[in-house]
């Protein structure tokens, strides 16, 4: 089970923290993706929780940063300098270690979701 929270209302520039609580966290894939009205379910970033190798898609590097806390099974993604064009349902995503090494960041991947959670930046 994956449990998001932290999201939000925001103006631009300002910064989010959404976390992700699963049952368990070390040694899997896990991820953050999120949807606009109206767009398709996008890839944001994935960490391993074994080494803590990250990916970012491009439209958030240098913005986002996604980290683990193993003692509380929890995933965390940090938003920094928010953009409207951040608006979305961010949703969390887990599977096994091995979907961490592959190539790009898709739903496919991903057999596990949490319900999500809504960020607004205007």
């Amino acid at each position: 089970q994956l449990v998001e929270s932290g999201g939000g209302s925001v103006q631009a520039g300002q910064s989010l923290r959404l976390s992700c609580r699963a049952s368990r966290t070390y040694e899997v894939c896990m991820a953050w993706f999120r949807q606009a009205p109206g767009k398709e379910r996008e890839g944001v970033a994935r960490i391993y929780t074994g080494s803590g190798n990250t990916y970012y898609a491009d439209s958030v590097k240098g913005r986002f940063t996604i980290s683990q806390d193993n003692a509380k099974n929890t995933v965390y993604l940090q938003m920094n300098s928010l953009k409207p064009e951040d608006t979305a349902m961010y949703y969390c995503a887990a599977d096994v270690a091995s979907r961490c090494f592959r190539r790009g960041l898709t739903t496919e991947d991903f057999g596990y979701w949490g319900q999500g959670t809504q960020v607004t930046v205007s």
